[in-house]
């Protein structure tokens, strides 16, 4: 059991963890797997043998997760939804959920984990890395009896992953630890879901200036001018700011380097941001700060609404958006106000014509950010485990998917469809919607057949921008270094990160001369990122020979 010294210990351990930016990523069934098995507080037995549903059970299980913000404005509780309430009939288990408030899981989360008292499962990022998840990865999850390894569970009570894992050996390598252990239910989206962010522009806008879709850095200079100019936008290029310029190294990657960790094209780890040609995105950006190309407030763009007012009020014609949440909310709310408004996806830009882009958003199937692990305290992990692995079986992932046929769905010639009073609400868009009837992220089997796509233009942005090499640059978002590591991590990352920030917006603003780079790089020498960039390259190197 653990002492309320350990827990204090994992408390200190958590706050120190403010803004590191470790990254992890993508694995086999019970081979090379401890010989911890993670049953031992087990006693609930459920009748049913594992894969059949409804379960025989008294027990009801407690789980912690996040509540989608689109469900929170329905009801307050996942329980209390269509989505809950048929989850429950159809595994026969009751359970009990505690949500965050919104903006504050992280936090919550360390009050939690420092707490004597945890759920049966908890839903949160335990292998993704990042200012938010657990401090030490997995494996120190594990030593610190906060969750379960699960290989034994898994291999016992989880036929559906289980089968899944044995049929996919990429995500099999994904899910686990350097060492062979299995410690969460995972995310998993299909493979049409993997790229869902990209440049986007005003079609509308061009069409009107006889312009096409820029495709280089150059094209871009000239449209931004021209909507400058001619168009009167003030922030002609504008997009979130989160910590960083939401721009998944749009323009960045022109220069074949990225504003984060990447992977060179020898496979190397490298650290983007002191890339020699690093200081070339850098020097184009503060040139189109400094002629009102580039939006001047926008570090001041923090949530999300900044960004909608500046594109719903012409202020600005272009920006890098997400698929759903950014380029159809933006269309559906645009054309309320200017049936010409159109937003359409440019490619992710390059220095010359022809150039495939060398690095854009391409994440993985495994999504380690909303994964759920079984708690060092539950006395219910067997039935836990049953319970979630129902996500994996093919009714599950219909459920989870598209929910309640008749309801939020109907068949259409073997295809699922989701159902106008999904689809045609009065008041409430396809995404608020959906969400009463399925799990928008959370451990299950994403389905390639699901699509919350309104107009024609965001089925033809994934074809645009997946056109790129990210597939060969993109750090894995699962890798795990050890603890010793990860501590390391923790350390110097947190100040490095903070700084590098600090000094982008500096450069770009024009607040620091760009000749200041090469000082700018020694001081990040100096605060240790070639051995940050060292421990990453080893547990990259870990990680391909799972």
């Amino acid at each position: 059991m653990r002492k309320h010294s350990k827990r204090n210990s994992i408390s200190i351990a958590l706050s120190v963890v403010v803004a590191s930016s470790m990254f992890v990523a993508c694995s086999k069934v019970n081979t090379g797997a401890p010989s911890e098995t993670g049953t031992a507080k087990t006693t609930a037995t459920p009748s049913a043998a594992a894969g059949q549903y409804p379960i025989s059970t008294q027990d009801t299980l407690t789980s912690w997760e996040q509540i989608d913000t689109n469900l929170a404005s329905f009801v307050p509780n996942l329980a209390e939804s269509p989505f809950g309430k048929r989850l429950e009939s159809e595994t026969g288990v009751k359970v009990k959920y505690t949500h965050p408030a919104d903006g504050q899981s992280k936090d919550q989360f360390n009050l939690l984990i420092a707490s004597n008292n945890l759920p049966d499962v908890i839903e949160y990022n335990w292998g993704g890395g990042g200012a938010a998840a657990y401090p030490g990865g997995p494996e120190k999850a594990i030593t610190d009896k906060v969750i379960l390894p699960l290989n034994d569970l898994i291999d016992k009570n989880a036929p559906n992953l289980k089968k899944l894992l044995q049929q996919d050996k990429e995500l099999d390598k994904m899910i686990k630890t350097d060492n062979g252990t299995y410690y969460a239910f995972p995310m998993i989206r299909p493979d049409n879901g993997l790229v869902f962010r990209g440049p986007m522009i005003r079609k509308d806008w061009l069409d009107e200036l006889n312009l096409q879709v820029p495709t280089t850095i150059d094209e871009w200079y000239t449209v931004l001018k021209a909507f400058k100019e001619k168009k009167g936008a003030t922030a002609p290029f504008s997009a979130q700011y989160s910590n960083e310029l939401n721009i998944q190294d749009a323009f960045i990657g022109a220069y074949k380097t990225a504003n984060r960790f990447y992977i060179d094209d020898q496979g190397k780890v490298k650290y983007g941001p002191i890339d020699p040609q690093f200081k070339d995105a850098l020097a184009l950006l503060h040139k189109w700060y400094a002629e009102g190309l580039l939006d001047k407030d926008f570090a001041l763009n923090t949530d999300s609404k900044s960004l909608d007012t500046k594109l719903m009020s012409d202020a600005s014609g272009a920006t890098v958006g997400l698929l759903s949440g950014g380029m159809g909310r933006w269309m559906d709310t645009g054309k309320k106000k200017n049936p010409k408004f159109q937003l359409v996806a440019a490619p992710y830009p390059t220095l010359n014509k022809g150039e495939r882009a060398f690095i854009g958003q391409r994440d993985f199937k495994y999504n380690p950010a909303a994964s759920k692990a079984v708690s060092g305290d539950s006395k219910h992990a067997e039935l836990a485990v049953k319970w979630m692995d129902y996500a994996y079986s093919p009714k599950g992932s219909m459920l989870f998917n598209f929910g309640i046929e008749g309801e939020s769905y109907t068949m259409d010639n073997g295809v699922p469809k989701f159902s106008e009073k999904i689809t045609k609400d009065p008041k409430y868009n396809l995404q608020q919607m959906v969400t009463q009837y399925t799990k928008p992220n959370g451990p299950f089997l994403g389905d390639s057949r699901k699509s919350f796509n309104t107009f024609k233009e965001q089925d033809e942005a994934i074809k645009i921008w997946e056109q790129t090499d990210a597939v060969k640059h993109v750090m894995p978002l699962f890798l795990t270094p050890t603890a010793e590591e990860s501590k390391e991590l923790a350390k110097l990352n947190t100040a490095i990160t903070s700084y590098k920030e600090e000094m982008f917006v500096k450069f770009v603003m024009g607040k620091e001369p760009i000749d200041k780079f090469d000082d700018y790089v020694k001081r990040i020498k100096e605060m240790g990122i070639d051995k940050v960039t060292q421990i990453y390259q080893g547990a990259l190197d870990r990680y391909n020979k799972r």
